[in-house]
């Protein structure tokens, strides 16, 4: 590879990937924003929101690798010259959108049961059951509102994934200032209150990017509202067992921190509130390697439209290079001002001091977080599957969890057991998925 070429495909990449990384770290900065009001209220809210969010990641990160096909579909059909035909793809996902929707609806209002089964401690977990209550009303908005944004990223367009974001948390802060602390002359229902907030902040979204998509010349040859389609349930047949892959995959690398969250949970406020805070900081941070992996998966998708698979094989490899570069950058920063860090979220000296120790276990997994999501992304764009949610099945839950548990509980670690199984569930996740990317891409046939 040349320099040139090189430079050029690094550009095309972080041009493509800043907004998405905005847009990213403003929708995570939602989450952001409830766990550092949720602490000036309280211990208890705090772990409320903790293990709450958690469980509605875990069915949320199930429905966005599913609905993650529509970008990589899109950008391959568009590489094509097949922008109708997108749009039509399209269509047919928002209609699976509602079914997902309807099923993150109905987990989410039954999570009680999940975390009385568990174990978590009562009163976190009435709260959290109260938080997950009212944030499910914006399910199908948050679904139908993803299918958009991905349908736009897939065509090329991710400045509207950003445009949302910032509306996301322009509405969320006043939000949860008058429904978590009752200003405005509404009740104080504390962590419930950032439920009700949210929810209403996916509907804003939601018609806020329809209405753009419709407004904006550049996705006319799409034709998305043209006309009407009914289900095709062979077209809808083929998206779930592209996206269903996707889905489990995404979920069970979620699930692995969701499940460490509420297995910290039984052992008290203090340790998951600690847990929250560090975990909070490092998710805020993976969402610049998960805004890259949407752009290299269309980087990488577009490129195999248009029948250039050396071009998507670098795209890939550039991309992934752009990641690990900035999980070193991350990880310096964690090890120089973890107290810095901590101080953003809680004044509580017992949970500040234990989630400074767990921030080092998160500075520790940065690069290959950031291996992992790019290497993912990579292959989203080939659209191979199956074999990268057989590995996620191994390092995130034959390996991860289970060495995590058995740290925890048997070794009696406390929390940092957990995050050790994350480490090395997330090493292993790294090397399987980014040595896949870098065989298979080699092979991929010309047009």
């Amino acid at each position: 590879m040349s320099a040139p070429t090189l430079g050029h495909e690094i550009k095309r990449t972080l041009v493509l990937a800043g907004p998405l990384v905005i847009g990213q770290i403003t929708n995570f900065g939602m989450n952001f924003v409830d766990t550092v009001m949720a602490g000036r209220i309280g211990t208890v809210d705090l772990g409320a929101i903790a293990v709450g969010s958690s469980i509605w990641a875990a069915g949320f990160l199930f429905v966005l690798g599913v609905l993650l096909a529509v970008s990589a579909t899109v950008s391959q059909l568009d590489g094509a010259g097949r922008q109708y035909q997108a749009g039509e793809f399209t269509r047919q996902a928002l209609w699976l959108a509602l079914a997902l929707a309807a099923g993150l609806f109905i987990a989410a209002r039954s999570a009680g049961v999940l975390m009385n089964a568990l174990g978590v401690e009562p009163e976190v977990a009435e709260l959290a059951a109260a938080y997950l209550r009212a944030i499910s009303w914006g399910a199908p908005a948050l679904c139908l509102m993803m299918t958009l944004r991905f349908f736009s990223e897939g065509a090329g367009y991710t400045r509207p994934t950003m445009y949302v974001g910032f509306i996301g948390i322009a509405l969320n802060i006043p939000l949860n200032y008058a429904l978590m602390f009752g200003n405005f002359g509404m009740p104080a229902l504390g962590a419930v209150g950032a439920g009700w907030a949210t929810a209403i902040v996916f509907w804003m979204q939601l018609l806020a990017l329809a209405a753009w998509i419709a407004w904006r010349p550049r996705y006319r040859p799409f034709a998305l509202y043209q006309r009407f389609s009914w289900p095709n349930w062979l077209e809808i047949g083929a998206l779930i067992k592209l996206g269903l892959p996707i889905g489990v995959m995404v979920f069970l690398e979620g699930g692995l921190f969701v499940g460490s969250a509420l297995l910290i949970g039984t052992l008290g406020a203090l340790p998951v509130a600690a847990h929250q805070v560090a975990m909070n900081y490092a998710g805020l941070m993976f969402m610049v390697p998960v805004g890259l992996s949407g752009a290299i998966t269309v980087r990488v998708g577009n490129a195999i439209g248009r029948g250039d698979p050396d071009g998507a094989r670098r795209a890939g490899l550039v991309g992934m290079g752009c990641a690990v570069t900035f999980g070193i950058v991350s990880a310096a920063v964690i090890f120089l001002v973890p107290e810095w860090i901590v101080a953003m979220y809680t004044s509580e000296p017992e949970v500040a001091a234990l989630a400074v120790n767990l921030l080092f276990f998160a500075a520790v997994f940065q690069l290959a977080d950031c291996l992992q999501a790019s290497a993912a992304g990579a292959l989203r764009g080939l659209k191979d599957t199956r074999v990268p949610m057989i590995y996620s099945v191994i390092a995130y839950w034959a390996v991860g969890m289970m060495l995590g548990w058995f740290l925890t509980f048997r070794l009696e670690w406390g929390p940092a057991g957990m995050w050790v199984g994350i480490i090395v569930g997330l090493s292993l996740a790294a090397v399987l998925l980014g040595g896949r990317f870098a065989r298979i891409s080699r092979i991929v046939p010309r047009a």
